[in-house]
């Protein structure tokens, strides 16, 4: 029986089971999940759907060099688990692959003081799987090798159905035109960025309102901001469907560089055109090609973000040009070309299922 792919990481958001499931299907997987700090607006899932076992960081080590798996994948995060996997694989005498979706360097002093030992873990890594092409110039910047792209994806079936428009536009007294934005505690969402675009871009004067999904972040309510709240998967994307432009404007900040945003394929799903400042890995990465299936902004400037969102509001046809484009492109970043991304990794270092 052919061993599984040791696959190292600290939690199992919901958007992330089914690619798990599929790279499962096709090679085998089993999760080491140990407790770390929060990267993903929702927590981990308690059961991921596929074979897991919960350990301690400082665990990790001694299960990658039990010799019971025939290769280890290990992410970024953690303080003590990658370099673990990393060494434990060593031991094994197995590869080592690192998958990330960093692409700069965060500056809190713990990770500026970790960044010697990680940069060397990506050079010396039998290979590495990125999030897109932004991701992979960034490892090779430090000299990994032997890099493969597994492209974020989403439930594309689930995010592609029709969403129930009528019944948001409704709800919000039927504007005409609705802007939506995603945001959550904290500046990097750039939420206040939105806000000030939208009081600068003199849309409201026409019935259009701007819908913000998520916390409120402090935020003071206005009569053509509306806040939602959290909502659900249905919610959320019965709002894309109702949006005739979502924005995504996050900020790069010291500890934080958006390293996709999901919410770019679920809005294009919905044949949605998106906004995106140049913060967001999904613009960054290929997914938002400006002009062609969005618009890019630079982060945090307010009138390149106004004068993005009149241009979409004047141009109905654009919109619609971009939204189509948009759909097409987002098609592609399924849960299959994820795992085919992890496949070519694992197929490069003679551990793929197939080659074992």
């Amino acid at each position: 029986m052919t061993k599984p792919v040791l696959l190292v990481t600290n939690q199992v958001p919901p958007d992330r089971a089914g690619a798990l499931a599929e790279l499962n299907q096709t090679e085998a997987i089993k999760l080491a999940i140990y407790d770390g700090k929060q990267h993903h607006g929702s927590a981990g899932l308690e059961d991921p759907g596929v074979p897991f076992i919960r350990r301690g960081q400082k665990a990790i080590y001694r299960l990658a060099a039990s010799g019971r798996y025939r290769a280890v994948i290990a992410t970024s995060a953690g303080r003590v688990a990658l370099p673990a996997a990393y060494l434990g694989a060593r031991r094994a005498g197995v590869p080592f692959i690192y998958w990330t979706g960093i692409w700069h360097q965060v500056a809190t002093p713990a990770h500026l003081a970790a960044a010697p030992l990680v940069r060397w873990i990506e050079s010396h890594a039998d290979a590495v799987i990125a999030y897109g092409p932004h991701v992979a110039d960034y490892v090779k910047s430090h000299g990994a090798k032997n890099v493969h792209i597994a492209p974020q994806p989403v439930d594309v079936q689930f995010w592609s159905q029709p969403g129930r428009a009528a019944a948001w536009r409704q709800q919000l007294g039927e504007p005409s035109l609705i802007i939506g934005v995603a945001g959550r505690s904290g500046v990097e969402k750039g939420v206040g960025v939105a806000i000030k675009a939208w009081q600068r871009c003199g849309l409201a004067a026409q019935g259009a309102i701007l819908a913000i999904s998520g916390d409120d972040d402090g935020h003071a309510e206005q009569p053509s901001v509306r806040f939602l709240g959290a909502l659900s998967g249905g919610q959320m994307r019965d709002l894309y469907a109702a949006a005739d432009i979502w924005l995504v404007p996050s900020l790069a900040t010291r500890v934080f560089r958006e390293p996709w945003g999901l919410v770019v394929n679920e809005a294009m799903l919905q044949g949605t055109a998106v906004i995106a400042s140049d913060a967001v890995g999904a613009a960054a990465g290929g997914l938002i090609s400006d002009g062609t299936t969005g618009l890019i902004v630079k982060a945090g400037d307010e009138a390149a973000l106004a004068a993005a969102i009149q241009s979409l509001d004047r141009d109905p046809a654009l919109r619609e040009k971009l939204a189509a484009a948009g759909l097409q492109a987002a098609s592609g970043y399924d849960y299959k070309a994820w795992s085919a991304g992890c496949s070519a990794a694992l197929e490069s270092v003679s551990a793929g299922r197939s080659s074992c």
